[in-house]
Order: C-alpha cells, then structure tokens, then sequence
C-alpha cells in the first residue's frame, strides 16, 4: 500500500553527482525523473536537502571561524540546493515550490506549515531548505522533525549503498545487510550509522517509519513510496 505523503531526504553530496563538488544539473534531472511517478501515483513529496556539496558547518569552523558562523553557511548552502533544484525539478515537468526555514525572502518563499501542506495538496513537490533554521543541528534531525511536522508517513533517507550493513561495507566485504531493523538495533550498535543520534532518538520517540535505500538504483524512491521493501526499514 503507497504512503500518502512522504519525507526525502537529499544530500549535497547526491545533487553534486559526479563532480567534485558544486550543483549537477543532469543529476537533479534524474532525481526528478524518479520522483515523478511517485507524484503521479498520489504520494505527496516534501524533500529536505543537504549542503554539503558546497559548505559543511563542521569542516569550516575555525581559523577565525566562529562555530556558530560555519553552521550557517551551512545553512545558506543547503538553500542554495532547494532553489536551484526546484528549477530543474520545474524545468523537467515536475511542479515543484522551494521553501526556507531561515528568511530569505527576497531568493525564497519563507517556510510555514500551513503553506507547506498547500502546495503538497496541489500536488507539487516542496523542496526545504536551511535546516531547522538554528545551528549545530543536522540536516537529519531536520528531516526529522519536519516529517513529524508535516505528518509524513515514513522518512526516505537516499545514500550510497542500498541500505544499513553491520558494518562499512566499503571497507568490509563481508559485511551483511539488514533488510529491516528495530529502533533498539540500530541505537545500540555502534557500527550502524544510519544517521545521527540526536535524529534517529527523535525517530524512536514517535515512531517515524525510516526507510534507508540507494539513491542511483532506478525506481528505488518509487518502490520505497509504495510500501514494498527497499533497502532497509528501521521501524518498532
């Protein structure tokens, strides 16, 4: 049975495709392609996106750079992200509106529920930017709470492997893949990393279906949106 209304979760790393860093435009067609039957299908899209393809608060704090200031560049790079995707989104017959949670109003419209939950039922796409708005809190803490927000059904997170191993399956062969996962197994493993504590803590706390599936697999958000088994499942 399809979800009714979904949250995905974008990095900066996957919209800058195969490029070192920066915005690929080909790339985000992609997406959008695959994002497509998902809309046409009846599921409501809200996506959250990273900015690490062009700032991570983390990296640039230091040197002069006060703490506080490297997360919102962060910020600002993750809205970057929404308005560029948003027009290639528009731009391959995907009707899309960017939103901010930090005020930007003379690049992006201001995030609201209530003006968030409109263009989902107008069947657009809403792609949100600027975290929560706040520093040192990430970009998956922000998916988070906005799928809680805006009642989403369950919580896509795209990566690079096809679910959650029990280790790095890049540094282990060996390394065997979950097909589903309990809160508990995946708080309490420390080689599990699906993503960060504070997160996956709120996750658990109300119990938000987390699905965790390759971004580059043709039809993986579609499969996912419908319910079927994709990657690995992180639920009670």
């Amino acid at each position: 049975m399809s979800y009714k209304r979904i949250l995905l979760k974008l990095s900066g790393e996957q919209l800058q495709g195969e490029h070192n860093g920066g915005f690929d435009a080909n790339r985000v067609q992609w997406i959008a392609e695959q994002i497509k039957p998902v809309v046409e299908a009846g599921t409501q899209v809200a996506i959250i996106v990273g900015g690490g393809n062009y700032a991570r608060g983390a990296q640039l704090a230091g040197n002069g750079i006060a703490e506080v200031t490297a997360h919102n560049a962060g910020m600002l790079a993750t809205i970057m992200n929404a308005i560029t995707a948003a027009d290639v989104f528009n731009a391959s017959g995907l009707p899309t509106r960017a939103l901010s949670n930090v005020e930007v109003n003379q690049f992006i419209d201001q995030y609201t529920y209530r003006r968030a939950i409109s263009h989902l039922q107008k069947e657009r796409v809403v792609i949100i930017g600027g975290g929560t708005g706040r520093p040192f809190v990430t970009t998956d803490t922000a998916a988070v709470n906005l799928a809680l927000e805006l009642k989403c059904d369950a919580l896509i997170k795209t990566t690079k492997v096809d679910g959650v191993y029990d280790r790095d399956p890049v540094k282990f062969p060996d390394a065997v893949k979950y097909d589903q996962l309990s809160y508990d197994e995946a708080l309490s493993n420390e080689n599990i990393q699906v993503m960060d504590k504070a997160a996956l803590g709120m996750a658990v706390e109300y119990k938000k279906p987390l699905i965790i599936c390759d971004l580059l697999t043709d039809g993986n958000i579609a499969r996912a949106a419908r319910g079927e088994l994709v990657g690995t499942t992180i639920r009670p």
